[in-house]
């Protein structure tokens, strides 16, 4: 290979390594953000204010968090399933939803009944037990999201609804959820009978 063409390829390798770490950083920052979003969002409330209910078939906070602290693990799964896939040129371009998936999850005006699984069935027993889960379940998440060999653009799979996403699109949906109840949350404290304590 000739010197300019081999600095050539040098030059667009490292471009591409420094794109895929920048992706990785930047996804990562976006799991911590919302991570530190949600456990605000339920942290110093009184046994009144975690358990309220605005009405009878809307959840509490208690329950919004059981639920994003049980999906946790239930997406990682999904998630490490999905990357043991290379995407086919055909599903590439069909593959990365970022801006769906960052707006689209967090629109609370579309409602989406909880898979059996993820319904609340108060299996954390008190806040502290739930914020410890959803500690270690993050942790383990950005763990796998962080893995060096994984191609956030190459690697992927089918996603029940979304069709075809990438691994960095998998990741932002994990995100996105926790996001989506941590403004459920905030839709229960603004509620007008919320308790003052």
């Amino acid at each position: 290979m000739n010197r300019p063409l081999s600095l050539i390829v040098a030059l667009v390798l490292t471009v591409s390594a420094f794109a895929a770490d920048n992706d990785k950083a930047a996804l990562v920052a976006q799991l911590q953000r919302t991570e530190a979003r949600f456990l605000k969002s339920i942290d110093g409330l009184s046994e009144a204010q975690w358990n309220f209910k605005p009405a009878p078939d809307r959840w509490s906070i208690a329950e919004c968090a059981e639920h994003v602290t049980a999906a946790e693990p239930l997406i990682r799964g999904m998630i490490a399933e999905a990357i043991k896939n290379k995407l086919t040129a055909e599903m590439l371009p069909a593959a990365k939803k970022d801006e769906q998936l960052l707006t689209g999850l967090v629109d609370r005006s579309k409602k989406f009944k909880a898979p059996e699984p993820l319904i609340p069935t108060n299996r954390f027993g008190n806040p502290q037990a739930a914020v410890e889960k959803f500690k270690s379940e993050r942790a383990e998440t950005i763990k796998l999201a962080s893995t060096p060999d994984l191609d956030l653009r190459a690697q992927g799979g089918p996603h029940p609804f979304l069709g075809p996403l990438d691994a960095y699109g998998w990741f932002l949906f994990q995100s996105g959820h926790s996001e989506r109840h941590t403004l459920q949350i905030e839709e229960v404290k603004a509620d007008p009978n919320f308790p003052k304590q």
